[in-house]
């Protein structure tokens, strides 16, 4: 093996993304505290890189609590300054909340003009969203309706629409241009092809979403379980952790 093959290796294995430039960054979820919970150690570890993150949440999350006495307007509210919170502690350059009803999220075409519409005004060269494909979490959780319409929805506005002229021309009108965004990345994948080594960040993940104080109930717990999330083939004496991603290249026809 030549030594310029021994160095490639060397920095495909401490920057598998391979990005030898600054990218614009767009993460579409659904839910606020979902960027934090789904790959947090990853989003600081691309800021850490100098790329440019910026987050689109669907629902401003008015659903998430078990308190009688909230309405839905006050844990709206609450929830974008957890949000707004969470993403100045990670170094997120911009937050917008679409609003959308929580709980109700469809991957109708009103949601993916949405996304196309956000899509055109960022212009991305990534963009990050959930895995519409993912139904149970293990062997205890059924993944929230919200995280697949999300995911369903980004995928779709990300190909074809944000893509092609003919989709929404009514967003010409308003003087967005198409865009063809370069590489899709997928959390929480059915089927993952991208495995992050991100214990040195795995901390600040833990910190970001304990921004989100009307989400958790038991910080200690909480604590416990996250640091319990061990990469295959660690212990706790010697902890690793990843998060794991499908990576789509996309080509530009």
């Amino acid at each position: 093996m030549s030594a310029e093959h021994q160095r490639q290796e060397v920095r495909e294995l401490l920057q598998p993304e391979g990005w030898d430039a600054p990218q614009r960054i767009l993460v579409v979820l659904a839910h606020p505290d979902d960027p934090e919970f789904f790959c947090g150690a990853t989003l600081a570890r691309w800021i850490d890189a100098g790329h440019l993150v910026s987050y689109c949440l669907l629902t401003c999350g008015d659903k998430g609590t078990h308190d009688r006495q909230m309405s839905a307007e006050k844990l709206c509210r609450i929830r974008h300054e957890e949000q707004e919170r969470a993403a100045d502690f990670l170094g997120v350059s911009k937050v917008r909340f679409l609003d959308f009803p929580d709980g109700y999220l469809v991957a109708d075409l009103k949601l993916r003009k949405a996304i196309t519409r956000v899509i055109r005004e960022e212009r991305p060269d990534v963009v990050l969203t959930c895995d519409p494909q993912l139904l149970f979490v293990g062997d205890e959780r059924i993944n929230h309706p919200d995280h697949r319409a999300a995911g369903q929805a980004c995928i779709d506005a990300v190909f074809p629409a944000a893509r092609a002229h003919l989709y929404f021309p009514e967003l010409l009108e308003e003087g967005l241009e198409p865009h063809t965004v370069r590489e899709l990345w997928v959390s929480l994948p059915v089927e993952p092809n991208v495995f992050l080594d991100v214990t040195p960040l795995w901390e600040r993940k833990i910190e970001a979403i304990l921004c989100h104080k009307s989400q958790i109930v038991d910080e200690m717990a909480l604590r416990e379980r996250m640091k319990n999330r061990l990469a295959r083939g660690s212990t706790p004496e010697h902890p690793r952790y990843e998060e794991a991603f499908r990576r789509i290249y996309l080509s530009q026809r």
